[in-house]
């Protein structure tokens, strides 16, 4: 088995051509051609998920976001990121991200946030020319009030709090996400009908909303986390008998709640 057999698989799903322009998908280090002894999944690719990798015999890193988003200027011991690379580079270890890949296509992290809601009709919000594209949008099974909604969110999602703009008090029966920063998308949220868009990272001026619309902000780790699995059961699937698991450090949200 080879990176570049796991590679065909990830990208049949979600193709390298679906990334942002921004973005830096794809294999981030290593190369296509090493033997793989094991595949770790996570969603950052943390120093403790590299050192996990190596105490379990794994040599290839599988996340949702990229381990380098932009140019490396300086590979040292001093930082975080030198220290990934740094050990990663000395156990032969390959590192592989799906970030905004796996974000545009159907059945990818806003698909996995409609299931957890229960949305049935589900489509892409912002499709573009290929039929990809961000966020997705749908119907809720009944009409919910802001406050049943809140709670039925929190439970999905299993939040301990989250943001919400003026409560309003019409009926909600369609809902808009988008997995890790979505402010981008609250026109399109809006012009889908959607009552209620749910996403994260959204700043302070986006909360001043139209009657009519709710923003939700559930935080970007807690919109993201269940990509972790979907890239876990693709890869299974094809590969039943291989090494594959999902890291034990799951929680790698930077965020910190008290």
């Amino acid at each position: 088995m080879l990176v570049k057999d796991i590679i065909k698989v990830i990208e049949e799903f979600a193709p390298l051509s679906n990334q942002e322009s921004w973005d830096n998908c794809g294999l981030c280090m290593g190369s296509e051609n090493a033997v793989v002894t094991g595949v770790l999944l996570a969603l950052d690719c943390t120093e403790e998920i590299v050192d996990e990798a190596i105490s379990k015999g794994l040599n290839l890193i599988v996340t949702h976001h990229p381990m380098i988003f932009s140019g490396v200027r300086k590979i040292s011991p001093d930082n975080w990121q030198g220290r990934i690379i740094i050990k990663a580079a000395s156990f032969g270890i390959n590192i592989y991200a799906a970030h905004t890949s796996a974000d545009k296509v159907a059945g990818g992290v806003s698909y996995a946030m409609a299931a957890r809601l229960g949305l049935s009709d589900v489509e892409i919000l912002d499709k573009d020319g290929n039929g990809n594209g961000l966020g997705a949008v749908g119907n809720l099974d009944r009409h919910y009030s802001l406050r049943e909604m809140v709670a039925f969110v929190k439970d999905r999602f299993r939040l301990q709090a989250l943001r919400c703009s003026r409560p309003d008090d019409m009926p909600i029966s369609r809902v808009a996400v988008c997995g890790g920063s979505g402010s981008s998308l609250i026109g399109k949220a809006m012009a889908s009908g959607a009552q209620l868009y749910i996403t994260g990272d959204i700043s302070y001026h986006h909360f001043f909303t139209e009657k009519g619309f709710i923003l939700m902000d559930i935080g970007h780790y807690e919109s993201e986390i269940d990509i972790v699995d979907i890239l876990f059961s693709l890869i299974k699937k094809n590969f039943p008998t291989f090494a594959v698991c999902i890291t034990e450090n799951i929680y790698s949200n930077p965020i910190f709640y008290f």
